[in-house]
């Protein structure tokens, strides 16, 4: 679920936590990409900065609460890739393609990926988004080393290197994303730069 969707009703359970934490992804899709202040979300939504401490500890709680979307939806979607693709080299393309996909569809959640919104938080946030991108790594690093017992890569190659510049080059691109305003799409080009990628 796109966490920035409209609710279907704020009376469920937990659906003002969610409401909450949707207007906070929403308010980071601000182009201008200012600091979001609880006083700032507690305005957008209408109630007391208060009302918001009854469902979060801290603002550090509600950006815990994003990061959690982060890793659940990409780590779902890398799984359902390396369950669906026999080819290695064919899982690290769809990996890349999601990862630059996902920014596309969760503007203000690339702020988050990129640490633009964890900026003078708590520092765990940013450990925690450090430790994201590591995973995202080693499940790269794992789908080059199946395309090297594949033979669809040569034994020479290197895949914690290979990982490593598609690390680089997808926060690069979601870097460009949201320092252009989010017009600058993350994918824009890649058909022409994945054969650099993958072999």
């Amino acid at each position: 679920m796109d966490i920035t969707s409209p609710l279907a009703s704020p009376r469920k359970p937990g659906a003002r936590k969610l409401q909450i934490l949707q207007t906070l992804a929403t308010m980071l899709e601000d182009p201008k990409g200012e600091k979001v202040t609880t006083a700032a979300l507690a305005a957008r939504l209408d109630v007391s900065e208060a009302a918001l401490y009854r469902h979060f500890a801290s603002k550090a709680q509600m950006f815990e609460g994003l990061i959690e979307f982060i890793e659940t939806t990409i780590f779902g979607l890398i799984n359902e890739i390396s369950a669906k693709e026999n080819s290695g080299l064919k899982q690290v393309r769809s990996m890349i393609a999601m990862l630059l996909d996902f920014a596309q569809t969760n503007r203000g959640m690339t702020r988050v990926l990129i640490g633009d919104a964890l900026v003078n938080e708590n520092e765990r946030l940013q450990e925690r988004m450090n430790q994201l991108l590591e995973r995202i790594e080693t499940s790269l690093k794992q789908s080059y080393r199946l395309a090297v017992t594949e033979q669809e890569l040569p034994e020479s190659f290197d895949p914690a290197a290979r990982a490593s510049l598609v690390v680089a080059f997808v926060i690069g691109r979601w870097h460009r994303f949201a320092k252009s305003g989010f017009r600058k799409t993350p994918a824009d080009g890649l058909d022409a730069q994945l054969p650099a990628l993958l072999v």
